[in-house]
């Protein structure tokens, strides 16, 4: 039997409402477009912002597409998930969303119910290459995701259904 976390749903449930539901379906401008965020290319360090109540995501150009992709995933969950402007924020609290964007972000770059779907066992470079691929990430970003998912997804007994 598998469980899932709240985040794992939460995931699942945005990305089918957006009609997101392989990795080839996975890009950041469609759903930028779909949530009606603007994102803009710049020299600096990729963030989001509210202006007028409404969300942008500035993306540093000089990054990589699978860099930038991860990026957009880091900064999407601040515009969807938090409020505040961290510049105002206790340094614990700045750093808890930090914690909890980079967390949204591998979840959202390679969603686990994408990856259940591949049906993995194991953590071989040709694995991590293929999700590499697959999810358009950089390879160190495949193997953590893949560590956290088969660490978290092994199939647990289900003690219900054993005779006793």
């Amino acid at each position: 039997m598998k469980y899932y976390s709240h985040l794992e749903d939460y995931i699942k449930d945005f990305y089918i409402r957006l009609c997101m539901t392989t990795p080839a379906l996975l890009d950041f401008r469609e759903i930028a477009e779909k949530l009606g965020i603007k994102v803009f290319y710049w020299p600096d360090t990729s963030q989001a912002l509210f202006a007028e109540n409404k969300p942008f995501i500035f993306l540093n150009e000089t990054l990589s597409q699978q860099q930038q992709w991860q990026d957009f995933c880091h900064e999407l969950a601040h515009v969807l998930l938090h409020t505040g402007d961290q510049f105002y924020m206790s340094p614990l609290f700045r750093e808890y969303q930090e914690h909890k964007a980079n967390n949204f972000m591998y979840h959202a770059c390679i969603p686990t119910f994408m990856l259940d779907e591949l049906q993995l066992n194991d953590s071989t470079p040709q694995t991590v290459m293929k999700l590499q691929e697959l999810f358009n990430v950089e390879y160190e970003f495949a193997l953590k995701r893949l560590t956290q998912y088969l660490n978290n997804h092994r199939l647990v007994p289900d003690w219900n259904s054993e005779k006793r």
